[in-house]
């Protein structure tokens, strides 16, 4: 950790998101971000101590500048640090012969069923070793760092047996407590189901339940418990069935739902307290209403969509309905190969019908909230972590106006700059909050 303070100061506009830690946005409150114009902020021992206007913060804290480590915002956008609520990290392989099949007109779940799509990836990710994984990940953790990303949720999902579920979930462990990035753990054993159980897929169901779920739990290796609840993969039922179980052993339930046709995922995730909801391009009204009266959040992945050339999800209709909304990434080999959230923004806007403020809000507090976490990051409030990006554009509207630019200059994680001028400065060392 940076011994010495960091004063940030004369930032263009300083997006703060004051007051919004407690719940997620949602509605006409996710116009309020919070700006202060010609802003300040002073970080101390990993934590954010003072944000205000320069003036304001120079004066308080005027006797110590001379010892500070300053970094001038001027005519730079400065905003939390981004948070990306769903990825799939950790893998091995590469699926760039499906885009090709894609794109003559092969469908997602025919290249799966034909043992491609996911199961492709879980092929390659058992016969990876640890190092191999770790080594992999890294190199797309530090992408994601270039790219203002300060803390991730990543999922297993490409063992599909105990064994490499674990070690998956490992190999994410060891990237957290190695790199700069914080991570958070997600197990997800209930991606598909392999080709060994194909003829009897509830025989699956009853091994994640009775072996994967308690084992995961009793080594603290994830937080949360996701499954994919479509057609061909997992039924609402074998659903409830796996989310009540991590429940039962402490995992919090999210849920893949409603990507590929109305399914019941949404209503199931409402059903079971689920934190979040997850693509829900073809979520139904009924689904809609319930995320929107149980306050689950809705994470939407415009990239995969965009890459899948598939229509995105209605996040202007969800929004409108009072849903709190999230914009993740959705980094996997076959579906969003991507690390940026800045372009997953700008897709919010282009192809979701989501405004400037909307698509930062769903990056940074209500991302945060998606993984439980909005109490430590996602806004510039005094005692959160000082996870900051700060962005060479002037204003919020101008990041998603310059599309497809990677216009982060500097970020700081629990104080301490690990891109500066758009280069990695620390990406093998972690910086203890």
């Amino acid at each position: 950790m940076n011994s010495k303070p960091v004063f940030i100061r004369n930032a263009s506009q300083l997006v703060t998101l004051t007051g919004s830690s407690e719940a997620p946005l949602t509605g006409k409150q996710v116009e309020q971000l919070h700006i202060i114009e010609n802003g300040s902020v002073w970080l101390e021992d990993g934590v954010i101590q003072y944000v205000g206007k320069n003036e304001e913060v120079a004066q308080i804290y005027n006797d110590r500048i001379n010892e500070a480590e300053l970094i001038d915002a001027a005519d730079k956008l400065v905003t939390p640090g981004l948070v990306d609520p769903h990825t799939h990290l950790v893998y091995a392989g590469s699926r760039e012969n499906e885009f090709n099949m894609r794109l003559q007109g092969a469908t997602y779940m025919e290249i799966m069923n034909s043992g491609g799509g996911i199961h492709a990836t879980t092929s390659s990710t058992r016969e990876a070793s640890h190092d191999t994984l770790f080594n992999e990940s890294k190199k797309r953790l530090d992408q994601f760092l270039l790219h203002g990303v300060t803390t991730i949720e990543a999922k297993s999902g490409y063992g599909l047996s105990l064994e490499h579920e674990i070690k998956q979930l490992e190999v994410a462990k060891a990237l957290h407590e190695s790199h700069p990035v914080d991570i958070v753990r997600t197990f997800m054993g209930a991606h598909a189901v392999p080709s060994e159980y194909r003829a009897n897929p509830d025989e699956f169901v009853n091994h994640i339940i009775d072996d994967m779920i308690p084992e995961v739990a009793r080594r603290k290796l994830a937080e949360f418990n996701d499954v994919f609840c479509e057609r061909g993969v997992f039924t609402p039922e074998q659903s409830k069935r796996i989310l009540q179980a991590g429940l039962e052993h402490g995992l919090l339930p999210k849920i893949h739902a409603d990507e590929i046709e109305p399914y019941g995922g949404a209503e199931l995730a409402a059903s079971i307290g689920a934190i979040s909801a997850d693509h829900l391009l073809k979520a139904s009204d009924k689904g809609i209403a319930a995320l929107a009266e149980k306050g689950v959040i809705a994470v939407l992945l415009p990239g995969t969509a965009f890459f899948l050339m598939a229509e995105s999800a209605n996040g202007r209709k969800m929004i409108d309905a009072g849903v709190p909304v999230a914009l993740s990434t959705d980094c996997n080999p076959g579906s969003s190969p991507t690390v940026s959230s800045p372009l997953m923004m700008n897709l919010g806007c282009m192809k979701m019908g989501m405004t400037p403020a909307e698509v930062l809000a769903a990056v940074t507090i209500n991302a945060a909230h998606a993984i439980n976490k909005s109490k430590e990051i996602g806004s510039i409030e005094k005692g959160k972590k000082a996870d900051i990006t700060i962005f060479d554009v002037p204003n919020y509207v101008s990041l998603q106006y310059r599309y497809g630019v990677n216009h982060v200059h500097t970020v700081l994680k629990n104080g301490e700059v690990v891109v500066e001028g758009g280069r990695l400065v620390c990406s093998n060392t972690r910086i203890h909050s």
